[in-house]
């Protein structure tokens, strides 16, 4: 029998991973994405409606949380690019980097009693150390996905489980949530979350988190300009990552405004926005199975220009809802855009990284997901400032509670979906740009 120590050092792959331990890396989508989303669903109508700080405070707190997690991003790529170890470039940073991801996630949501400013330092401290720790998790778990699964076949085999456990996450992240914080509150809500996300990152470690053994000259590391100047020089990359920072804002925008969306539209209880973000993730499951059929036989530029197209007229519905079962009928026809979106963004990256090897001898995936995350962070700064601005400027006020002006109503309506509806329409413009047409290289 193996030693503890032996099996967390025998972590390369010299074949094709097995079916266990592909499922067991697909388990790591669930904590990221639970965590992930919940954050940007909750943490703005947390801290401005139910600790009533001003919605300028939050935003500008969560300004400085996207400049930071964006700085951070191309960092810990190179960084781990670099790195040379007998457990590989990526392994060491996500066993370092779990606990305090988790334990970090769980106090943003249980703060001391503390005055306005109290708070905000609070949010300003404990963020940070969610964002370094989230970064170094996800973007080494990012990482490890091109190196596990090499062509578009695999990776559209491979990253279905992947997705299923994020869809799964953001369920229990964005509709659980609401549900969890009626019944236990929200220090109750985040100790269960928690727990959850624990649980599944050391599963998917012990059971998933391999790689793939990569020449010396090949996982060679540039230094920091080189690596930003290749990098925004791949003319595959600049439009895909401009695409997928638009997406990524319209989603952030969305799952924000819901909350809001159904206390002060729909009129209906907190925790009906469970149905409303659940039906969008449920419906993404079987999407997922119906992309991955679509990217095997077209492409993934094509297959990502549809969903993104699905996507953005979906969303319209939000307008003429009038009640929460006419707004679950519209997150149905969201989440199929949304299972299209989860399932081929990392496919296409993956295929910009092989297109990079193959033009220059180096496999940096670390560079190029720590540079698509310094980039699509942005969507984090985005979202704050389309929150504060529709909301004060629809003269919202936590203080009148339910009594809103109804002005309030046609300001939420907009950031739901006509503001995601730009940014989507941006997105498809810029996948539209994208030169690989092939499958695979």
């Amino acid at each position: 029998m193996t030693s503890l120590s032996e099996r967390v050092r025998d972590r390369r792959l010299d074949a094709a991973p097995t079916r266990a331990q592909t499922i067991a890396f697909g388990a790591s989508g669930f904590p990221t994405q639970l965590m992930a989303q919940t954050f940007s669903a909750f943490v703005v109508y947390f801290y401005v409606s139910h600790l009533a700080v001003p919605a300028g405070w939050v935003a500008v707190a969560m300004i400085a949380h996207g400049i930071l997690n964006a700085v951070l991003n191309p960092v810990v790529g190179t960084v781990s690019d670099r790195l040379r170890t007998p457990w590989g470039r990526r392994i060491p940073w996500i066993g370092v980097g779990i606990v305090p991801l988790v334990v970090a996630f769980a106090l943003v949501w249980m703060p001391p009693e503390l005055p306005v400013s109290g708070l905000i330092i609070w949010f300003l401290v404990v963020v940070a150390v969610y964002d370094v720790a989230f970064v170094v998790v996800v973007l080494n778990i990012s990482a490890l996905f091109p190196e596990i699964f090499r062509t578009t076949e695999e990776r559209a085999r491979g990253n279905v489980p992947r997705q299923i456990f994020a869809i799964l996450g953001m369920v229990l992240g964005t509709a659980g949530a609401p549900a969890l914080y009626s019944a236990l509150g929200w220090p109750g809500m985040a100790l269960v979350l928690g727990a959850v996300c624990l649980v599944l990152l050391v599963w998917s470690f012990f059971g998933g988190m391999i790689e793939r053994r990569v020449p010396e000259a090949a996982s060679e590391a540039m230094r920091w300009g080189d690596q930003l100047t290749y990098t925004f020089r791949n003319r595959a990359f600049v439009p895909y990552v401009l695409g997928s920072l638009f997406v990524q804002t319209s989603i952030a925008v969305i799952l924000a405004a819901v909350p809001f969306y159904v206390r002060y539209s729909l009129r209906a209880p907190e925790g009906e926005g469970s149905l409303l973000l659940g039906v969008i993730f449920v419906t993404a499951i079987p999407s997922i199975v119906l992309w991955s059929a679509v990217v095997r036989r077209t492409s993934p530029r094509t297959a990502l220009l549809w969903s993104v197209a699905v996507f953005g007229a979906a969303m319209l519905g939000y307008l003429a809802a009038a009640d929460v079962p006419g707004a679950v009928l519209v997150g149905v026809a969201v989440g199929v855009g949304v299972g299209g979106l989860l399932q081929l963004l990392e496919v296409v990256l993956a295929q910009i990284i092989d297109e990079d090897a193959a033009r220059t001898g180096h496999r940096r995936e670390g560079a190029y997901f720590g540079v698509n995350g310094f980039v699509v962070r942005g969507s984090v700064v985005l979202q704050a400032i389309v929150a504060a601005v529709v909301l004060t400027a629809s003269g919202f006020d936590a203080g009148l509670g339910d009594a809103q002006p109804e002005s309030v109503d046609g300001g939420i309506r907009l950031m739901l979906a006509v503001i995601p509806l730009g940014f989507t329409a941006l997105a498809w413009f810029c996948f539209w740009l994208y030169p690989i047409r092939s499958r695979d290289l």
